[in-house]
Parts: structure tokens; sequence; C-alpha cells
């Protein structure tokens, strides 16, 4: 499946090829606070369509994850990271992606905030 998603202003967006139908919750103080709904893709799958130089980037704890964000809207369609095997991954925020239909997603819960 293809998808197109964004921020809520439109200067971040991006197109992503994957199995969209699952989504994890996490419980961390960050997801919480956002309440991001997360599937994660190999970041080849995934393509901006905005200029890189449009994100806004937070990272927190470990910095281990890339967390992107619109300055303008303040809106975080998706997160990057490097696995401890070395794959580059995408964790893309479903919110963003208009075609997702939210209530049909199986969603897992993930206990983040005791890692």
């Amino acid at each position: 499946m293809r998808i197109s998603g964004s921020c809520h202003c439109g200067r971040i967006a991006f197109e992503a090829e994957g199995e969209f139908n699952e989504a994890l919750e996490c419980n961390c103080s960050f997801c919480r606070r956002r309440g991001v709904l997360l599937a994660f893709v190999p970041r080849n799958n995934m393509q901006l369509t905005t200029p890189r130089e449009n994100l806004s980037t937070y990272q927190f704890n470990q910095r281990v994850i890339v967390h992107h964000f619109c300055a303008n809207c303040g809106v975080a369609p998706f997160s990057e990271a490097t696995m401890p095997n070395g794959a580059e991954m995408a964790a893309i925020n479903l919110r963003c992606v208009p075609e997702i239909d939210l209530a049909a997603l199986t969603v897992t819960q993930y206990d983040g905030a005791s890692r």
C-alpha cells in the first residue's frame, strides 16, 4: 500500500510504502503527550516530498530516535532511527495520513514508560 501524509500546514509531506493495518501506541512521556499511532517501515520505503530543511527535530533520553516536527504548525508526522542491527527505520504517525481509517487499525500498546 502506498500512502501520503503530512503535517497540518503541509510544509512537511511524505509518501511511504508498506502494510498499514496495524499501529503501535506508546505510553512513554513523549508519545503519550503527542498521541501518535505509529507504523514502522524501512527508511528507504519513505520519501519526503518537501524539502528536508523544513524539518525541525527533537531528541531526548538516549537520543536514538530523531523525532521530526513542523516548526510552523507543530505537528509531528514521522521519526527516524537506526536499529541496533544497523537497519534505518521510519516511524510514521498514522494520524497524519488522511486515507488511513484509524478505527480499523489493530493497535498494540507498547510500554515505553518502563524503559
